[in-house]
């Protein structure tokens, strides 16, 4: 059905995002990168289109929101290990970033987040193998209707 996924966000500064997201080990289509916009590549088909905020503002008539003071979306990317989720949030608060919630275990998923330079909040989280039989979508599912 569908093979890929844009999640489209605004930025303040496309220059300074860029350098943000290569600090934290990812890397940029240059096919779909302009002074308007940069693609971040975050996984096989997955996407991230960081668009300087006036550009932006062409694709819909609401007001756009300050991701420093209102949040819209919540952008989450699952991770191989524990590890890498801690490093990706250390890497993240090295470039200027801010971790202000504390990680959190729930036995089969630990999570941690970090907000990018313009606030967006970028969910990083990894899955225990057997979350599908202790995880909380398994334990509705046993339950009587």
């Amino acid at each position: 059905m569908h093979s890929q996924i844009y999640v489209n966000l605004p930025v303040a500064d496309l220059a300074r995002s860029v350098a943000f997201f290569r600090s934290l080990g990812f890397d940029f289509d240059a096919a779909f990168t302009d002074d308007k916009g940069a693609c971040l590549m975050i996984g096989e088909n997955i996407y991230a289109m960081l668009l300087v905020r006036e550009f932006f503002q062409t694709f819909t008539g609401k007001a756009v929101c300050d991701a420093t003071r209102s949040t819209e979306v919540l952008v989450c990317i699952s991770c191989d290990s524990r590890a890498e989720v801690d490093e990706l949030v250390a890497k993240a608060v090295a470039a200027g970033g801010t971790a202000p919630r504390p990680a959190r275990d729930y036995g089969f998923m630990y999570a941690h987040d970090f907000d990018d330079l313009d606030g967006h909040i970028w969910e990083l989280m990894h899955m225990s193998a057997d979350a599908g039989e202790t995880g909380p979508t398994a334990t509705a599912a046993a339950s009587p209707a």
